[in-house]
């Protein structure tokens, strides 16, 4: 009874940190999404999302590139850092952090410098006579912009669920046949399944939802649904509309 009575007094603060901060946002967001300027019910703004169908499928279509190059770049990486000495580990992981430790907007301008028609890319392809390349404006650019930004947030739990694998079961694996890739298939997918969903959902929600990459990197070329949700709130002041896109 006791261990239960403290299990709930340190549960309190996260509790309270998901009603305020998850809960009501989410019943503010279908409160405007099901009603009009005036507070009245209505399903007019649920209507109007046949207007960005074809903003729906570029965003789903950019968000689902970035996240499966993330997997394929993370899940080999995560894996190869599991096989390091715990120093070497703590170094590696902390250098694929160290972008997180700047705000997106800083992450992103960097981006601009380096990749812009005069950035230090182009710049240097200038100098061994090779030419210049417009990327800025470019769905490489967006696609890149997303990777680089959200890459950590799918490296993160596949290492954390491989770091803890019983490499037991890959030695006994190996000893009753399984080549290197029957391994890969019967031992270690299905035991690192549990990193992999929530990487996927970590990259794929905030690239389905940005705007400020797909306007710099993309030079204005792309309206992805983010940009949609941004301009009918911070432009247009229509909650409603905005508000039925983001739900």
């Amino acid at each position: 009874m006791k261990k239960s009575f403290f299990r709930s007094i340190a549960a309190a603060p996260h509790i309270l940190w998901a009603i305020l901060f998850i809960l009501f946002p989410l019943i503010f967001v279908i409160y405007y999404a099901f009603t009009d300027a005036s507070g009245a019910f209505t399903l007019e703004n649920i209507a109007e999302l046949k207007n960005y169908a074809g903003t729906f499928g570029l965003s789903v279509g950019f968000a689902l590139i970035a996240t499966v190059i993330c997997l394929i770049i993370a899940y080999p990486l995560a894996y190869f850092i599991t096989k390091q000495s715990a120093r070497a580990q703590s170094v590696l992981i902390m250098l694929a952090m160290l972008p997180m430790w700047m705000n997106l907007l800083i992450r992103t301008y960097s981006m601009m410098a380096i990749l812009d028609n005069g950035g230090f890319l182009n710049k240097t392809l200038e100098a061994i006579g090779a030419g210049t390349v417009q990327i800025i404006g470019t769905p490489g650019a967006v696609i890149f912009g997303m990777v680089y930004n959200f890459f950590p947030y799918m490296l993160l739990p596949i290492y954390s669920v491989m770091s803890k694998m019983d490499n037991r079961l890959i030695e006994a694996a190996q000893d009753l046949g399984c080549n290197s890739f029957g391994v890969l298939r019967k031992v270690i997918l299905p035991l690192s399944k549990s990193g992999i969903i929530p990487g996927i959902t970590m990259v794929f929600v905030p690239s389905i939802s940005t705007f400020y990459i797909s306007q710099k990197l993309g030079g204005g070329t792309f309206y992805l649904i983010g940009d949609a949700i941004e301009q009918r709130f911070m432009q247009k002041n229509d909650y409603n509309v905005g508000a039925a896109i983001s739900l």
